[in-house]
């Protein structure tokens, strides 16, 4: 696979464990994920992109690289085994 960032959506149904299991295997794969806010999340939860950047950086101990528009950059470190 190219550099390419692996992307990761969120629409109605929200931040589920499914979602968070899936930014957490590509975090582990790759070190890095771009997570789009869909429009039907945003109109449903009304929560603020960075508080929700905040919360999954949190739950998936990583840290948020960026945060523009409703793109949540995250990073974690990738370690050898």
């Amino acid at each position: 696979m190219k550099n390419d960032i692996v992307i990761v959506r969120i629409g109605k149904k929200g931040i589920t464990e499914g979602v968070i299991a899936e930014i957490d295997n590509v975090l582990e794969k790759h070190g890095m994920v771009k997570v789009k806010i869909l429009k039907n999340f945003r109109e449903t939860y009304e929560t603020d992109r960075n508080d929700v950047a905040i919360m999954l950086s949190e739950k998936l101990n990583a840290c948020i690289e960026d945060v523009r528009g409703f793109t949540i950059v995250l990073r974690r470190q990738k370690f050898k085994k």
